[in-house]
């Protein structure tokens, strides 16, 4: 048994017996605390569909009641990701990016409300949180480039709502914890070939966030790159994740076999990084 994208940690359970991971997302040397023999994927554990369709119409900043030229800091993860201490950072953000707005998704009148209350409570104005009403996916997907930069959340990362928001054509900026759950954005960042949006730290996440708020060219440059990137680099290259899953079910199925006992090991690639 494997476990393999429901649940981004150990199980903790002598029933499973496997987990599906890459040696970003789960280090070397946290493998010792996972109860499941650790398989890695050669780019990412993430699979993506290539062929993920964005709404050819894409709305407005008017549309989605974003300002026509403030900066827009986005971030769509759930609304149960969102701590005090990530709130406290994009509120700093705020103040320091003047007129910038911070995009969060919408549909619960009460989250909503909370969040307000706690923006004010820090010295922001309430109007600037702008929330964003549920889509169809395609037409979700579409929305994306009307942000400027994608703010992730720690100790919860973005996972799905990451490669989404790079696959639009949003730069996703992720600060990387110790646990499973903590290192999912920074997963597919390394298996895009843009390790430079992993910060170090909050510190350093927050201080890159003021920098690219501030610096038009630095951020249009790595749009440039992630646009470059994206059809080229392993993170969303379904067949070759799929040739690299199905080898690590093969050698599974081939131990079982011999009577082996499960053990961790490492799925060759199956052709050159780019």
């Amino acid at each position: 048994q494997v476990n393999y994208l429901g649940f981004p940690g150990t199980m903790g359970a002598d029933c499973i017996d496997y987990i599906i991971a890459d040696r970003f997302v789960i280090p070397e040397a946290a493998q010792v605390h996972y109860s499941e023999a650790v398989v890695c994927l050669p780019d990412t554990f993430q699979a993506n569909d290539s062929q993920r369709a964005i709404a050819a119409r894409a709305s407005t900043r008017a549309e989605a009641g974003l300002p026509a030229h403030a900066f827009v800091f986005c971030s769509f993860n759930s609304q149960y990701k969102v701590t005090p201490g990530m709130f406290d950072i994009w509120m700093r953000l705020l103040r320091q990016c003047e007129g910038s707005v911070l995009w969060l998704l919408g549909g619960n009148a009460a989250i909503e409300g909370n969040l307000q209350r706690e923006a004010r409570a820090r010295g922001v104005d309430p109007a600037r949180l702008v929330f964003a009403p549920r889509l169809r996916y395609a037409e979700h997907l579409a929305r994306y480039p009307l942000a400027d930069l994608f703010l992730d959340t720690l100790p919860f990362n973005a996972g799905t709502t990451a490669s989404d928001a790079l696959w639009a054509g949003l730069p996703v900026l992720t600060c990387p914890g110790e646990a499973f759950a903590a290192r999912m954005a920074g997963s597919v960042l390394q298996a895009l070939g843009l390790p430079e949006l992993i910060a170090p730290s909050l510190a350093a996440y927050e201080s890159m966030a003021v920098a690219l708020s501030a610096d038009a060219a630095l951020l249009e440059g790595l749009r440039r790159k992630l646009a470059e990137h994206r059809t080229r680099y392993p993170a969303f290259d379904t067949d070759r994740f799929r040739r690299h899953l199905e080898a690590a079910y093969e050698q599974m199925w081939e131990r079982h076999q011999r009577g082996e006992a499960p053990a961790g090991f490492a799925v060759r690639q199956s052709n050159a990084s780019p």
